[in-house]
Parts: C-alpha cells; sequence; structure tokens
C-alpha cells in the first residue's frame, strides 16, 4: 500500500531513521551525494531498501526520483533526519486507509524534543516550529496519482525549503484536500555549527520563487508568518547610508581643507579678480589652514578684516558642509544600531543567555539582515528569469 522515500546526503542519523520505519514496509533511499557509494546500514536488509541516485541536484529532485520509482498507491516521504515513533509503520496504515478519494495527503505530527533543563536556543527554536508547520515532508504521504498529475515537486527549489509548501499549493489549487494523521515523528536538533542562522537566509532566495508562482498571499496560504525582510531592508539601507555619509564626511574634509581644496580656492580667486566687477568681489586666497578668506584688492572693495573673524570665517567655510554630513551619518547610524539591538535582544531575550549564546546572536544578527537582502535579491533576479 506504502512505500517510504527518504532522500538523504549521507547523515549518519539516516539508520535510526530506517529503524523506525521497521520492516515489512518497502523503502526507496535516493543517493542525493555527488559521487556514489552511498551503503545503506547493515540491519536493513537488502530485499526491503532500494537505492537510486538523484545526482546531487537538492531534494526535491531527489523526491521525484523516489516517487517514480514507487509502485504502491502512497508514497510517504521521510526526511534522514527524523526518528518514527515505535509502531509508525502500522500508524501510517490507519492514517491512509479510510481517507476519501478527494483527499490526497496526509501529514504526520512533528515532534522536536526539547532540553528539559534550561530554555531552547536560537536553533532549537528554529527546529522546533517545524512542529506547527503545514505539510512539511519531515512525514508527509502522497497518493503517487496526485504526484504524477501535478508533476511532483519543483526542482527549481534547490534546498529542503519551500519545495514542500509548493508542492502542498499546487496539489490544493487542483482540488485536492489534506488532512493531518495521527502518527508521531521525532525531529531531532542538529548542531549546525555557528554561521547556521545564516546560512539559513539562503531561503529568501525560494521565498522570492514562491512569491511569483503564488502570488502575494502565498504566506497565508501555507500558515506561515509575515517574516522580517522589510525590516532587515530597512536595516541595512541604514547600515548603508551610515558607511556612505561617513566616506563623504572624508571627501568633503579633504575637499575644502587639504591642498586640493586650497590650490582650486586660489585658482578661483585668481579667475574672479581678472573679470569684470572682480574687484569688487575682491581677490580669493586659500588659508593655510584651510577654508576660503576674502581680502580686499588694491583698488577698494570689500573692507579688510581682522585676524580673528579671517580665522572664525576660514574655520565656518570649511567645517559647515563636514558637520551637516556628519549629522545625518549619526542619525542613519543610530538607526542602524537601534534595529540591530531590537534584533539580537528578540533572540536572546527567550534563550538560555549563556555568553556563547548571546555572542552568536550579536554576531550573526548583524550579518543576517544584508546576507537575507542579498540572497532576496538574487532570487528575484532568478525568478524574473
Amino acid at each position: 500500500m506504502i512505500t517510504v522515500v527518504i532522500p538523504t546526503v549521507g547523515r549518519p542519523t539516516l539508520r535510526d531513521t530506517l529503524a523506525g520505519v521497521g520492516s515489512g514496509v518497502p523503502v526507496i533511499v535516493v543517493d542525493d551525494t555527488r559521487a556514489s557509494g552511498l551503503s545503506v546500514p547493515d540491519h536493513v536488509g537488502p530485499d526491503q531498501v532500494r537505492v537510486v541516485r538523484s545526482g546531487g541536484r537538492g531534494p526535491a529532485a531527489a523526491r521525484n526520483a523516489g516517487w517514480r520509482a514507487a509502485e504502491t498507491p502512497w508514497v510517504v516521504f521521510l526526511d534522514d533526519d527524523v526518528v518514527p515513533s515505535p509502531g509508525w509503520a502500522e500508524a501510517v496504515w490507519k492514517d491512509l486507509v479510510d481517507l476519501p478519494e478527494d483527499v490526497a495527503g496526509s501529514q504526520g505530527r512533528i515532534e522536536v524534543p526539547l532540553p528539559a533543563d534550561r530554555r531552547p536556543t536560537d536553533a532549537e527554536r528554529n527546529t522546533a516550529g517545524l512542529a506547527d508547520a503545514l505539510w512539511v515532508t519531515a512525514d508527509m504521504a502522497y497518493r503517487r496519482s496526485v504526484l504524477e498529475s501535478v508533476g511532483g515537486f519543483d526542482e527549481r527549489f534547490p534546498r529542503a525549503y519551500r519545495e514542500d509548501a509548493d508542492l502542498a499549493l499546487r496539489v490544493s489549487r487542483a482540488g485536492h484536500r489534506l488532512v493531518k494523521g495521527a502518527r508521531v515523528t521525532a525531529h531531532p536538533v542538529r548542531e549546525d555549527g555557528f554561521w547556521a542562522s545564516v546560512r539559513f537566509q539562503r531561503g529568501n532566495a525560494d521565498d522570492a520563487l514562491m512569491r511569483r508562482l503564488h502570488g502575494p498571499g502565498w504566506r497565508t496560504a501555507i500558515g506561515g508568518g509575515r517574516g522580517r525582510l522589510r525590516l532587515h531592508a530597512a536595516t541595512t539601507a541604514a547600515a548603508l547610508a551610515a558607511l556612505t555619509l561617513a566616506a563623504a564626511t572624508l571627501r568633503t574634509r579633504g575637499h575644502f581643507g587639504g591642498p586640493l581644496g586650497r590650490r582650486l580656492a586660489g585658482r578661483t580667486g585668481a579667475r574672479l579678480s581678472g573679470r569684470p566687477g572682480g574687484r569688487a568681489l575682491g581677490r580669493l586666497r586659500a588659508w593655510p589652514g584651510g577654508g576660503l578668506l576674502t581680502r580686499p584688492s588694491r583698488h577698494g572693495g570689500m573692507p579688510p578684516l581682522g585676524p580673528g573673524r579671517r580665522r572664525a570665517g576660514a574655520h565656518l567655510m570649511e567645517r559647515a558642509p563636514e558637520a551637516g554630513v556628519r549629522v545625518l551619518a549619526g542619525l542613519a547610524g543610530a538607526a542602524w544600531a537601534a534595529m540591530t539591538a531590537e534584533f539580537a535582544w528578540r533572540r536572546i531575550a527567550p534563550g538560555p543567555r549563556t555568553p556563547r549564546e548571546m555572542w552568536r546572536m550579536v554576531v550573526t544578527s548583524v550579518v543576517i539582515p544584508p546576507v537575507a537582502c542579498v540572497h532576496r535579491l538574487r532570487g528575484e533576479w532568478r525568478a524574473r528569469r
């Protein structure tokens, strides 16, 4: 009645996944590594598990290769890092046996075990979100005939992200229903390293494809939240503005106070003094400390300025443009700091607040906004093409 399809990149957790499926159920393990040679764990019989290869083209292509190799009416997709609960195979049969024909898929209940002696980390909370996610292929069964009618998974999704939501939306649009079953599958939390949350931002490119395929309301359709992309864009814009204005401050200082500024001022004064009416303006020269000063011409014109006024005028003319740019740079930098601090605290507050976790949240909260924006722009460009 069912075939279990498990795409894998060779994670050692595959052993626990196969053990949880149990015996008597046909399993297709899809080797999605670029190099061949994936071995099935020794305790699984060769008559139960078949290995097919997908060439390392991503989980969507791997699942397509798996269900197309299956011959049963139902195909159950599992990830290679989940652990089906005891009696899972029988529970799958109970979930599927009496479903009406208009039901195309059944999702298992995903449980994410979290530590009982402390608050969960940011990574653990992200994984725990799978418990409430809709139609995730961590444990999702589909009728094989429906997969054929809609063309299976869209292989333009290169990661294990959004390809299952895209399939669910296309199946629902075709007039089928999706339901939740009673079977339970555990999804343990794994440690993916310091920069895992930054790497996760690559999914913003897939969000661009989802918007292109399903319109602006696709998040609501899959029961998802709004996301922080707009806030990330505002944070990134503030950072770019602060850096640009700070660089402009340095250029302004060099232009008005440096040797180039003094040479330009001298040349401008010489030209003005040689024009009709230039005698009334007086000749311009550059003060050694920077800025422009006016001194009377031999034929009259402006009255002479005292040394104090000359220095004050030079200072004001030199510093006025620079001060304005500095204020704008400071405002942009303050906006960036405020938004970054809010984002970091939002991630720190519900966590264990250990020094290591807090340091990781601070560092990655600085990096995530621009990285998210770059991936989204890349995704928009690909989607338009």
